[in-house]
């Protein structure tokens, strides 16, 4: 199949999260699997000329609103991957993806509405004619609704099938109406359903591409649930319940190969699922690092995490206040300002004990789930999470919340026990989830909950059978539409 993939970041080039990796790391999948893989991101100023090795390969004037915009499309192979950079300084050529110093870009409503429509004009200029349009997030969904709306009648689209993937739904894009007569949508198309429409003053690009994609999916099957209700739906509960036949939940998987202890190069001392004694090793050198005092004969507990509410900083803060005799604990994250300050105060008021790194560096979130014997995860809410999977591969023992993904990939009862799980949002529950690791660390049956995580299957072969399926249905019912000759 011909798939075009389209999002707002990708490891290696652009990343602020969870988000980069999967589209990286899957994008890879799809493309050593035989298929033509295009992916689309914009061209930020952190993506390195460097990487552009083919220079500009088209300049091309967007329709938008009653002009245009010039961008021009810069080229890359990455591997089994070809990548198109959406090049746009005016709207692209600036510090931070989505924002600087906790606010977001005010213009993100015109940047991702022209990158949005970017991808599906720059297919067409190089004659890339998709099987499949696969758009992620907010930043990409209005996609579906311009392929749906503007494209619904253009030949070179006719058997192209959208599928909009929902990597968090509590993120958007809500934008007063004006964004969506800018973006090119008429006052008729904003009071129609099949654009969305929200409320008089709001509109979603989200929401749009919820209800004009062909296929809908989130990235974990209990969080495909979850959305459909109220409190999980964020205020997308009703297009979510509607679009539900067309909802799938498949969960992420991670790079096994670049998650891999054995070959990591961020470690001062590799080691593999037969001999662990390395991971002793990492322990050591973080803990003087983070100058952790008496912590070689107690449980290091880690945490690594986005500083928004929805990660659980203020209830790991009190479930850990009873623990923190019994254990030492290093975390990282960057985000929300207020956030951060909060977080630095209680570390400092823990001198020696707990170690607060406050920004994300890639080299540092190694070696912490190296060092780490366990791993804090007290979402909220968790659309699939991949700390949980990461911290296994490196015989980290994650405590997590009952939510979305972490439901479906952690165990704390049965033969496969390989965590220890909480009920979301209860500050008192996950301090005694947080006890029971610690009591189970000085036991024997530690090591036999080390090796169930070592064996679990987070690789992405699951995964992309499963978007395989999907796209193959996809294309088999939009072939079936064209010979009809109406896009549903």
């Amino acid at each position: 199949m011909k798939i075009l993939q389209a999002a707002s970041e990708a490891f290696p080039f652009c990343k602020t999260g969870g988000l980069a990796d999967v589209i990286g790391a899957l994008s890879q999948k799809l493309g050593a699997a035989g298929h033509d893989v295009l992916l689309f991101l914009p061209k930020y100023r952190a993506v390195e000329a460097a990487q552009l090795r083919g220079g500009i390969a088209y300049s091309l004037d967007i329709p938008f609103g009653s002009g245009s915009v010039q961008v021009w499309l810069r080229y890359m192979q990455w591997r089994s991957v070809s990548v198109q950079f959406i090049d746009c300084p005016t709207l692209f050529d600036r510090d931070g993806i989505y924002g600087k110093d906790g606010r977001d870009h005010a213009d993100n409503d015109l940047r991702f509405a022209v990158f949005s429509r970017a991808v599906l004009e720059g297919a067409k200029a190089m004659g890339f004619k998709p099987d499949i349009v696969h758009l992620h997030d907010w930043q990409a969904a209005l996609a579906a609704a311009y392929l749906k709306k503007q494209y619904g009648r253009d030949p070179f689209f006719a058997q192209s099938a959208s599928v909009l993937t929902v990597h968090n739904i509590a993120y958007q894009g809500a934008f007063p109406a004006r964004s969506m007569l800018q973006a090119g949508f008429s006052r008729s198309d904003l009071r129609s359903a099949a654009l969305g429409a929200g409320s008089a003053a709001r509109y979603s690009f989200l929401k749009a591409g919820l209800a004009c994609a062909d296929w809908l999916t989130t990235v974990s099957p209990t969080y495909a649930r979850e959305v459909q209700g109220r409190d999980n739906g964020q205020g997308m509960e009703t297009v979510m319940r509607r679009r539900r036949s067309r909802l799938r939940g498949i969960v992420n998987g991670i790079d096994l190969d670049y998650w891999n202890p054995a070959r990591d190069a961020f470690l001062p001392q590799r080691y593999s699922f037969g001999d662990l004694a390395g991971k002793t090793a990492c322990k050591k050198a973080f803990l003087a690092e983070c100058r952790l005092r008496g912590g070689e004969r107690l449980p290091l507990v880690g945490m690594v995490a986005r500083l928004d509410p929805q990660k659980g900083w203020d209830l790991a803060m009190k479930a850990m206040a009873p623990h923190l005799r019994r254990c030492r604990m290093v975390a990282i994250g960057e985000g929300d300002p207020r956030l951060a300050a909060a977080v630095s105060k209680w570390a400092a008021r823990h001198r020696g004990v707990v170690h607060f790194h406050c920004g994300y560096s890639e080299d540092l979130a190694h070696r912490v789930y190296a060092a780490s014997d366990m791993l804090l995860m007290p979402s909220r809410f968790e659309p699939c999470g991949l700390g949980q999977m990461i911290a296994m591969r490196y015989a980290c023992v994650p405590v997590v919340a009952r939510t979305g993904g972490l439901m479906d990939t952690v165990r704390e009862d049965g033969p496969d026990a390989d965590g220890f799980t909480a009920e979301s949002g209860d500050a008192r529950d996950f301090s005694r989830a947080v006890g029971r690791a610690l009591q189970a660390w000085a036991g024997p049956g530690w090591k036999d909950r080390v090796q169930a995580g070592l064996r679990r299957d987070s690789s992405w072969d699951a995964s992309v059978r499963r978007y395989l399926e999907l796209f193959e249905r996809a294309v088999s019912d939009r072939r079936a539409q064209a010979a009809s000759g109406a896009r549903a």
